[in-house]
């Protein structure tokens, strides 16, 4: 299962309550032409995968939750501010 630094956690936990005042809320991760994209969510669809760690909550569909399933997500925040993520085979 797709598993988050702590920094992730926190990034994606503070990202969420900015973006969203829902206690459902999270960061949808879909699969796009040739990377993933991230977008704030009010809540699951019934199919996705939620991912719950220290706060905060990711969404998958099936298939992309079977490509991450052994990879973690990781997360920086630029000193211009800007949010990066990224991904790594768990260790």
């Amino acid at each position: 299962m797709l598993t988050l630094t702590e920094n992730a956690g926190t990034v994606v936990s503070d990202l969420v309550a900015r973006a969203s005042e829902v206690d459902t809320a999270g960061l949808r991760i879909q699969q796009g032409a040739d990377r993933f994209d991230v977008a704030i969510a009010d809540a699951p669809a019934p199919s996705e995968v939620v991912v719950e760690q220290a706060g905060a909550r990711v969404f998958m569909d099936a298939p992309v939750a079977r490509v991450l399933e052994e990879m973690t997500l990781d997360a920086v925040v630029t000193p211009e501010g800007e949010i990066r993520f990224a991904l790594a085979p768990q260790r």
